[in-house]
């Protein structure tokens, strides 16, 4: 039980999302019971507009939650520091790097952030973590380069690296295929999976490509407007949790091939 308890790197219960003002409270969704194990690549999914961004904001501390509990490492987030949670919690984001004129090594360097001095300087061992990153993820040829140089799909794997380098056991992910065609959106989270494997990080995501998830990931958090639940793959299909994910007048999912297809 003890080290079960150990692999579970984040968990919540009776969680309640949304947002609060001094008049109100707008509940986006609750009761979100969770568990990320160690070594798990675990995809958000579920239609636009039912909280998944918001989910993810209130798990990595960006917004603060109505009710219930988050934990990372069997610690209660709201009890992190910013510094100490940056040790534990790495995030991408879909948003544009601010200062594209970086190099590909200055930007992944930038996550040995909570680790340097107050200057910044980069110590040997820093160094090596970087190059470390650049290696698992493929991006040896890029190091030199400037971000303004990049493609969508080198830029989502050097922020990828950048995470790698902030040596944290979670790593959180908004849509990390946004704008990528269909060869890089499955090169991208086929590079998560071996590195979840690989590294024994616990990588977490939010995604659209639902029938990529379903081939790659070890557990699927589904969001619906009924509820928000947890399961492999595998059962989730056979619990019919994808079926009403989406009206039915248009797509339909396919038990047999475990994908979406359009109604004929």
């Amino acid at each position: 039980m003890a080290a079960e308890i150990q692999n579970i790197i984040l968990e919540t219960k009776n969680l309640s999302i949304g947002y609060k003002s001094k008049k109100a409270k707008n509940t986006i969704a609750s009761n979100i019971n969770i568990q990320l194990k160690k070594g798990e690549l675990i995809a958000l999914v579920g239609a636009n507009g039912i909280g998944k961004s918001t989910l993810l904001r209130t798990l990595t501390n960006v917004q603060p939650k109505l009710n219930g509990e988050i934990n990372i490492n069997s610690k209660p987030l709201i009890e992190y520091g910013s510094v100490e949670l940056a040790k534990v919690l790495s995030l991408v984001l879909t948003e544009t790097v601010s200062s594209k004129n970086l190099s590909v090594f200055e930007l992944i360097a930038l996550g040995r952030q909570p680790y340097t001095n107050w200057v910044g300087n980069l110590s040997n061992n820093d160094i090596s973590i970087v190059n470390k990153a650049i290696s698992q993820t493929n991006i040896e040829d890029l190091k030199h380069k400037k971000c303004f140089e990049l493609s969508d799909g080198q830029l989502q794997k050097v922020m990828i690296a950048r995470a790698l380098a902030q040596d944290t056991s979670l790593i959180i992910l908004d849509e990390p295929t946004t704008h990528l065609d269909m060869y890089h959106k499955a090169y991208i989270l086929k590079l998560l999976q071996k590195l979840a494997k690989e590294t024994n990080k616990t990588i977490l995501f939010s995604s659209h490509e639902i029938d990529l998830a379903i081939q790659l990931c070890d557990n699927l958090i589904v969001m619906s407007d009924k509820n928000c639940i947890q399961n492999t793959p595998d059962n989730l299909i056979n619990q019919g949790a994808f079926n009403t994910l989406f009206p039915n007048d248009l797509i339909i999912f396919d038990q047999t091939t475990k994908s979406f297809r359009v109604k004929k």
